[in-house]
């Protein structure tokens, strides 16, 4: 007996209804993009692995799928053929890599130390010269980088692609998933900011989704906390730390700054963070406070409170925009103002976008001086979002909009003539392509949901007209095509 097939953990398949749900959120998204100005780029979906590594963090890389340069390359190569591929480079390879590719290769004493060499000659070498893409942000810096000399600058560009992380599969939680990224780069004004949480807003509203919370930090600000705690060289673990408050709570976060060598002063000194409330211009005055003696913290503090100010002074149509003083993403890039989105209060799910402020992540790749800024929606936890809340419109429905019944060959013809002009008027119609049993046809129909049938049979056609089926109240009517048009409009 053929084994049931199945898919890895954390990816799925999508079915008719779903892909259709699936795209009114992406084109609602796209549709919004597309009137604040950006343009949309593609890019591979695996990257060389020196594009993706060392720009996440350690937990970040540690979740990057890496891949075969060539499938199953080393099946029937022989491992000798590896070595002497080795020590025909090993000049140049220990000119770039003197650590791993240097040991004693004389005789009777090297054996150890190049059978090493050799597993890590392959490992850099067929194991993990590629990566699937962990984000779209990335790729695109990459993008830039390499484009400069095509794009006019500030460049606002929008992605809609898959990304993949090797995370533990869970409730919104996913190993591919879907980013909608909106980037503005050659801009380092503050502006962008405040059209990004307005750009967050609308897509929000125009899904229906009142009452998300856009929550808002600066790296700066974090910055300026560790260095008025004396824990500037232990930024990168403060961070982390900080930004899991909300799911392991105060006493986990200080348990893990403990054990990453952070002080109990420099713990104590952080306290009015872990319980900082009010509206936004109480938490501004806090870090103020705080930060009285960091040139960075209070830069920070000074971009927070334009940003604010602007968008009080704007509006926004159902979301709110809220200061987050433990707010801390755990990405690297990030040199200013940081996002996250939650869903409306009483539903159980993570964060349903993200994004920031990065002045340094095309520097990475050679481009310096080039500021940008970007957001990202979670296309996959606002489908769940959307579901839970029964958001989806009806007419966000894979389903067709009438079926004609099959009464035979001659009847067939009449309906598809029908069929043809209703479909150039932009409605979903199709024959049932076989002449079979009326009760079998009408549960076809019953069973994916089409709200009506049309039935044209030798009657109808003696007359020019068709009776028209509501599948929902049973009611018939008899109308000429015309009529048929009007009542499926």
């Amino acid at each position: 007996m053929a084994q049931k097939p199945s898919i890895p953990k954390g990816t799925r398949d999508f079915s008719p209804e779903e892909v259709v749900k699936r795209n009114y959120i992406m084109n609602t998204i796209k549709r919004c993009f597309t009137t604040y100005g950006f343009q949309p780029i593609e890019t591979p979906s695996f990257e060389n692995s020196e594009t993706l590594m060392g720009k996440y963090g350690e937990e970040g890389d540690r979740l990057i799928f890496k891949i075969l340069n060539s499938g199953d390359f080393l099946k029937n190569v022989p491992f000798e053929e590896i070595k002497d591929e080795l020590l025909e480079n090993i000049d140049e390879l220990r000119e770039k890599d003197t650590e791993t590719y240097t040991y004693d290769d004389s005789e009777n004493k090297g054996i150890a130390g190049l059978e090493a060499a050799i597993k890590r000659y392959v490992r850099d070498t067929y194991l993990t010269e590629k990566a699937l893409r962990y984000d779209l942000t990335v790729p695109f810096a990459r993008y830039v980088v390499q484009h400069q000399n095509e794009i006019t600058f500030p460049f606002k560009r929008y992605q809609m692609q898959p990304v993949w992380r090797a995370d533990r599969p869970q409730k919104g939680r996913f190993r591919e998933f879907y980013q909608c990224d909106a980037d503005v780069v050659g801009s380092d004004s503050l502006w962008q900011e405040v059209e990004l949480v307005q750009l967050y807003d609308a897509v929000f509203s125009a899904l229906q989704l009142k009452g998300t919370t856009i929550k808002m930090n600066n790296r700066k600000v974090l910055s300026g906390i560790a260095e008025v705690i004396g824990e500037a060289d232990k930024l990168i673990d403060f961070t982390v730390a900080l930004d899991k408050l909300d799911k392991i709570g105060e006493e986990g976060v200080k348990k893990e700054m403990r054990e990453k060598g952070i002080s109990e002063t420099a713990i104590s000194t952080v306290q009015p963070l872990f319980t900082a409330s009010g509206n936004a211009s109480d938490k501004l005055n806090l870090l103020s406070d705080l930060l009285s003696t960091s040139e960075v913290g209070m830069k920070g503090v000074e971009e927070l409170t334009f940003i604010v100010n602007s968008v009080e002074t704007l509006g926004l149509q159902s979301a709110s925009l809220e200061i987050d003083v433990t707010l801390a993403r755990g990405l690297n890039y990030y040199t200013g103002a940081i996002f996250e989105v939650s869903a409306p209060e009483g539903v159980a799910m993570g964060s349903i976008g993200g994004g920031g402020r990065y002045d340094d992540l095309t520097g990475i790749f050679g481009l310096k001086d080039m500021s940008g800024v970007g957001i990202s929606f979670g296309l996959d936890r606002i489908y769940l979002v959307l579901e839970e809340l029964g958001l989806f419109p009806d007419t966000a429905s894979a389903n067709t909009k009438v079926l004609f019944i099959n009464f035979g060959e001659t009847e067939a013809v009449y309906a598809m003539k029908a069929i043809t002009k209703l479909r150039q008027q932009g409605i979903s119609a199709e024959l049932y392509p076989d002449n079979a049993k009326m009760g079998k046809q009408m549960s076809y129909a019953d069973k994916r949901n089409i709200p009506f049938t049309v039935l044209a049979g030798e009657k109808e056609m003696e007359a020019s007209v068709y009776t028209l089926k509501n599948m929902k109240s049973g009611e018939q009517i008899s109308l000429d095509y015309e009529g048929i048009v009007r009542k499926l409009q």
